[in-house]
């Protein structure tokens, strides 16, 4: 049946919706691509024939065109989500994608992945007066300025931005401003003390 393929690609975009990114599903794409080339010369052969003289073959044409438009919209939806699913990861965990993550994705889409990053670090530059103003830092809106912190690993020294310098030890607790350990919370270097 036509689009069948194509339907496998959605499907398994949409298993995977609560999980991690799916690995890039090439052969899949290769297969609905080859046989949108097939129903493509198909219809050729049959506008040709009908433009010749011969009669009936019209709807088969409409049926192909048809299976032609559903696998495009479904590609293109697969790919679509995909993309989005890497934006949201660059708002998630940074600039840089954790390896197992990176390793699903194709290399046209590390290379999409780093181009949004460029222009998401100019606009960020652009903005905020002379140092820019970082989007990413606050993604929720934050109830306090400072925040009580537990170091998870040996970080080493951490000079905050009136001068002071901590030293981050393992299990060690600090009350530092949001702003500055963000960035650190993201990348599980340091987790956020809740009472």
């Amino acid at each position: 049946m036509f689009g069948e393929k194509a339907l496998e690609l959605i499907r398994e975009l949409h298993r995977s919706r609560d999980t991690s990114l799916p690995p890039f599903n090439e052969d899949g794409i290769r297969q609905v691509l080859e046989e949108m080339r097939a129903l493509f010369e198909q219809n050729q052969k049959d506008v040709s024939a009908t433009v010749a003289g011969e009669v009936g073959l019209f709807s088969g044409v409409q049926l192909r065109h048809a299976a032609l438009e559903r696998n495009k919209r479904c590609l293109l939806a697969y790919l679509y989500s995909r993309l989005q699913s890497m934006r949201n990861m660059r708002w998630e965990f940074g600039s840089v994608l954790p390896q197992e993550i990176k390793y699903n994705l194709s290399e046209q889409e590390i290379q999409w992945f780093n181009k949004y990053n460029k222009s998401l670090a100019n606009y960020m530059r652009s903005i905020g007066g002379d140092g820019g103003l970082d989007l990413t830092q606050d993604i929720k809106p934050p109830k306090t300025l400072y925040i009580e912190v537990r170091c998870l690993v040996d970080h080493g020294e951490f000079e905050t931005q009136d001068g002071n310098v901590i030293v981050l030890k393992k299990n060690s607790q600090h009350f530092i401003l949001r702003s500055e350990c963000e960035h650190l919370i993201r990348q599980g270097i340091l987790e956020h003390i809740v009472h």
